[in-house]
């Protein structure tokens, strides 16, 4: 570039100048081009801390800067090195005109700039030409006018919103997080002099790619910021001695699951989207996500864990998966809002009901037998059953049975009805609510079981956890008494930790679904719930997943990244029965159901199956045989040949003869006996 547009730039200034009003119409009559630029949507916890933010159109990065502190040490070495009398000219400083132009005509070519911080974001809103006569004319021409119009803080407002930092990344905002993973607020000598010199020449500065260039550029701001008494001698030299960094830093990306959503539900203001996360919980919560998919090989698992203030009714932490970008476990499909079994989880649910109903006290005797409800035969987990038990124990071992017997007499109807009070959002594919929803037989998301065990742990008030501040919610209703909820989150304390896990006396179910495709486990003490599932976003099953083995361990270790100390639950409200069985009203102290009064005498024994008048075909294997009530030992006759002696097993299959009819008899330890005639086939 010659002299020569330098010269004919000064006259056309000077021309313009010696007529002052049509210099001052020409300035007047300038149009401004649009001062609001896109700038990326941020999703922010709930002090304010980014989680998530979005390139803009273009796929640029710019984060607005708006409200937030940039460290007046990078505006005052900004100003020492690239226009040190902004706070007092006039859009153009007429002295570093005079001065380059006056380099320029004795050297022939432009040696030095005359260019002004206003000037520069100028040539940032138009992104116009400038080396040029004109375009250098309508730069100052717009530069003047916007002195008119901003304060000197709008004006470097406008530059830290747009001055380009290399690659994608423009603004201040986006400077520090890209080359220092941090808000402009508080700097270093070194990095504040490194995002000066970076936008003169942001590709051949580029730190990630060219050091030398982007340390020399460095080395020349601080000089002149010492010679302009921003920086001391000492403190020059240290800034002199960090290292450039070699590296751009990635974006925050915590939460990208629940960001989407929030995001999708906008607008926000300014772009900004305020959730209750708490952005150290959520980064500590996806690490441990992470980590817990690579101890079990990882193979297409996934995880989703949520944290929750119960009493505030806020989430404080959502782990979608354990990879956002794992194509091979579908990390992008958000498994907090999955409908899946939750398997035993709702049993707490169910004792709490009952226990409001006067059906049963936790010290209530209740059998855990062989039995059919109609059609439905249950079965416990394990395939053994334990016959007369507490309600606490049944509770604690998660037996089916019994549970099944308190929905029969409550009513899975009335359940349902209570899951959806509890905010447990629950879904039937069609059709009435059946017995086995008690044990899963229906889909919740984890949200909505995180949801029902807020209710539970909050003494029985339904809870409508929350993910946005401020957000209006309907007055949920009474999900259990508090005297029920306490007597179930106590039953829940007293189960044993996980192996190797902290010894706190965490409230805790665990639960697996049919066919090992979940495995949960849900926790809370007195002021925090949290929810832990474990399986593959397509349904299919995992083999050996247990929630006691695979959830819970992660339960409590999710729990101590919660808070390091468990709140207690409380002393229990004042209604509480708090008696020994014996000391129980005597409906309490043995669960009968109503239709017991048709049932066979209290420990007869009884053949479940096959029962009396049955065809069963066994296409010539064994025959299953299973035992209801009575006292072990057993003794089982066929046509009057013993063919099962003094056996414990309330289970078995014995190898008869078939086709034919037999007669099956069965004797207990006290001679009771039972019959059934059934046909083989």
């Amino acid at each position: 570039m010659r002299a020569g547009w330098a010269i004919a730039l000064v006259a056309a200034l000077w021309g313009g100048a010696a007529a002052r009003d049509g210099f001052d119409d020409w300035i007047a009559r300038t149009t401004l081009p649009p001062r609001v630029i896109e700038t990326s949507d941020e999703v922010l916890d709930r002090e304010g801390q980014l989680l998530r933010a979005y390139t803009v159109a273009d796929g640029r990065w710019r984060l607005a800067v708006g409200d937030t502190p940039v460290d007046p040490l990078f505006t005052e070495m900004l100003i020492a090195y690239e226009d040190k009398r902004f706070r007092t000219h006039a859009g153009v400083d007429p002295r570093a005109l005079l001065r380059a132009v006056g380099q320029a005509i004795m050297v022939g070519e432009v040696v030095s700039g005359a260019s002004t911080l206003t000037m520069q974001v100028a040539r940032l809103l138009e992104d116009g030409p400038t080396g040029t006569v004109a375009g250098k004319i309508r730069q100052i021409r717009l530069a003047l006018a916007l002195e008119r119009t901003l304060s000197k803080d709008e004006i470097l407002a406008l530059y830290h919103d747009r001055a380009p930092y290399g690659g994608n990344t423009e603004g201040i905002r986006a400077a520090t997080r890209t080359w220092f993973g941090k808000e402009p607020a508080r700097l270093t000598a070194a990095e504040a002099a490194l995002l000066v010199a970076l936008p003169q020449s942001p590709e051949t500065r580029r730190p990630d790619r060219h050091a030398a260039a982007a340390e020399a550029a460095r080395g020349r701001v601080i000089a002149r910021a010492v010679r302009a008494g921003v920086l001391t001698e000492d403190r020059a030299a240290i800034a002199q001695s960090d290292p450039v960094p070699h590296m751009r830093r990635d974006m925050p990306q915590l939460a990208p699951h629940l960001a989407d959503r929030v995001r999708r539900a906008g607008p926000g203001p300014d772009g900004r989207f305020a959730t209750t996360l708490d952005a150290g919980l959520q980064a500590r919560l996806e690490d441990l996500a992470a980590r817990a998919v690579a101890d079990h090989g990882g193979a297409r698992l996934s995880v989703a864990i949520i944290a929750a203030d119960h009493q505030a009714g806020d989430i404080r932490a959502s782990v979608g998966s354990a990879d956002y970008a794992g194509d091979n476990r579908q990390g992008f499909v958000d498994m907090t809002r999955a409908l899946r079994s939750p398997g035993s989880t709702l049993k707490p649910l169910v004792y709490a009901m009952a226990i409001d109903e006067g059906l049963v006290h936790p010290e209530t005797l209740i059998d855990d037998s062989p039995v059919a409800f109609g059609d439905y035969a249950p079965q416990n987990f394990d395939g053994a059953y334990r016959g007369t038990v507490t309600v606490a124990e049944a509770l604690r071992l998660s037996l089916n049975i019994p549970v099944v017997a308190l929905t029969s007499e409550i009513g899975p109807a009335r359940l349902f009805s209570a899951l959806e009070r509890g905010g447990a959002e629950p879904f039937l594919p069609g059709g009435a609510p059946g017995l086995a929803i008690a044990l899963g037989g229906l889909g919740v998301t984890p949200e909505g079981l995180t949801t029902l065990y807020a209710g539970l742990a909050s003494g029985g008030q339904a809870v409508r956890l929350n993910h946005r501040p401020g957000r209006p919610q309907a007055v949920p209703g009474r999900l259990v008494s508090r005297e029920a909820a306490w007597q179930v989150g106590h039953i829940l304390t007293t189960l044993p930790p996980p192996p190797n896990a902290p010894r706190a006396r965490l409230a805790y179910k665990t639960g697996t679904s049919y066919g090992h495709r979940d495995a949960w486990a849900v926790g809370f003490d007195g002021r925090y719930v949290v929810t832990v599932w474990i399986g593959r976003p397509d349904g299919t099953p995992v083999p050996g997943a247990f929630g006691a083995d695979m959830a819970a361990p992660l339960l409590f270790e999710a729990f101590s990244r919660v808070t390091p100390k468990i709140e207690p639950l409380g002393p229990p409200p004042p209604g509480t029965l708090m008696v020994s069985h014996a000391a129980l009203p005597a409906p309490l102290r043995e669960f009968r159901s109503r239709g017991a009064v048709f049932a066979p005498p209290k420990g007869q024994p009884e053949l479940a199956f096959p029962p009396d008048g049955a065809t069963v075909e066994t296409a010539g294997g064994p025959l299953a045989v299973k035992i209801r009530d009575g006292r072990p030992p057993f003794t089982v006759i066929a046509n009057g040949t013993p063919v099962l002696v003094a056996s414990h097993a309330r289970e078995t299959m014995l190898e008869l003869p078939a086709p034919g009819h037999i007669l099956l008899s069965v004797i207990d330890a006290e001679g009771q006996a039972a019959r059934a005639r059934v046909e083989l086939r």
